[in-house]
């Protein structure tokens, strides 16, 4: 079996679905074609006329985006971590899951990144030997090297544990155990790196802060875990691929006691602004409760704010986290919660006001959301086929299938 061979049945069982598959795929398409229309509008006209960015507010719901999914594709490690760190033989079989969580969630990264460019065209300026990276003094060029190298890891990881399986044999644990190793120490890097991009920004207080990097951390390990909690779910309720109970206990642990932490951080950070009065203070006056009659981010912190704490309140006592119906509420919860905190509450905000005081405030305009929405649905499309093509080998069906679709009995195939 060649691995091209492999490629090409995991390709062709990822495409085999019912009528249910084909429209969740078709949403998707033409989600993502009114992603691409969009962005092909920004591309002509230029992001600052399309766009609610201004010399003041260089950044924007595209680097929010940025800073959240980078967060998701560092979690991966918390399935990694117990499954091989600890042997957990439970989580150990729903490690691919995570791992085409980790790769979606980069490659929609890079691309937030990209149409943030407004010139992406220049992104050969950091390319080794034609561009300059400034490596290493530039913060911005550790972490284009950490995230790639954190997205060929995960894709490295995950087609060789799909290869070996689809072979009947197991990956050299040796090898394979050196990458998980490897790969959770970039995992946390890719996510301190990034916070170390927005910390190192001296001339922005709100972002100066040595507990960014922790914070940015906990709330990554918070809706990562609940993301995963979701994908799991449906995946259990609608395949045949059997995820163990213990599994979701496991992350939903997690995610509580990330919350928890996550919560006590922005308390501090709250407390650290707040009590001293200075003029540092404007940004987090400005997001909290508005200032000089400014206040269009109020409302979206203190929903985050709502959210997270009656997520936390209710995975703090065991018999209601225990409760699925609870459980999934949480995990929404807290996935929204952290992306307004980690985008609306912490890239904007730290623009405003100016270091000359003035306050230019941003709205993300439907040309911005479009994109969004088209990458979004791209990264989704990407982590649909990865699992649809992970699942079969799992259960030990891919190479019947393919003996079977090279037979001719492919209208007898269903995709479990």
């Amino acid at each position: 079996m060649t691995f091209l061979q492999f490629l090409f049945d995991a390709l062709t069982v990822s495409l085999r679905g019912g009528r249910n598959f084909w429209r969740w795929m078709a949403l998707l398409g033409a989600t993502s074609a009114i992603g691409i229309y969009a962005y092909s509008i920004q591309f002509e006209r230029g992001i600052l006329a399309t766009s609610g960015l201004s010399e003041e507010v260089a950044w924007g719901i595209y680097i929010a985006n940025f800073a959240f999914l980078i967060g998701i594709a560092a979690a991966a490690v918390m399935l990694v971590i117990p499954a091989y760190i600890f042997n957990n033989k439970e989580i150990k079989q729903v490690v691919l899951i995570g791992e085409a969580m980790a790769i979606s969630a980069c490659l929609m990264a890079v691309m937030f990144i990209l149409a943030s460019l407004g010139r992406p065209d220049r992104l050969w300026h950091i390319l080794p030997l034609i561009g300059r990276m400034n490596f290493p003094r530039s913060m911005l060029a550790w972490d284009v090297v950490v995230i790639n190298f954190y997205l060929f890891l995960n894709i490295v990881m995950f087609f060789t544990m799909l290869y070996t399986n689809y072979k009947g044999s197991e990956p050299y644990f040796p090898a394979y155990f050196l990458g998980v190793l490897v790969a959770i120490l970039v995992a946390i890097s890719i996510h301190t790196v990034t916070a170390f991009l927005f910390s190192s920004n001296v001339s922005r207080p709100y972002w100066h802060s040595a507990i960014l990097g922790p914070r940015f951390l906990a709330s990554a390990f918070t809706s990562g875990p609940a993301l995963i909690i979701l994908a799991l779910q449906f995946i259990r309720n609608n395949t045949r691929y059997l995820v163990d109970d213990k599994v979701i206990e496991t992350l939903a642990i997690i995610m509580t006691v990330t919350l928890q932490i996550n919560m006590f951080l922005l308390a501090v950070e709250m407390y650290t602004e707040f009590y001293s009065q200075t003029r540092h203070a404007s940004s987090i006056q400005y997001l909290f409760f508005g200032f000089k009659g400014y206040s269009s981010l109020v409302p979206w912190i203190w929903t985050s704010i709502a959210l997270n704490l009656v997520a936390v309140l209710g995975l703090s006592i065991h018999p209601i986290r225990r409760n699925r119906m609870y459980l999934n509420v949480a995990c929404v919860f807290t996935i929204t919660g952290i992306w307004i905190e980690k985008g609306m509450g912490l890239v904007i905000p730290g623009f405003i006001p100016t270091p000359l005081g003035d306050i230019v405030e941003y709205i993300p305009t439907h040309y911005e959301i479009g994109v969004c929405l088209g990458i979004w649905s791209i990264g989704t499309i990407l982590f649909t086929l990865l699992v649809r093509s992970a699942i079969p080998i799992q259960l030990g069906d891919l190479s019947r299938l393919s003996r079977q679709i090279r037979r001719g009995g492919s209208r007898r195939i269903r995709n479990p």
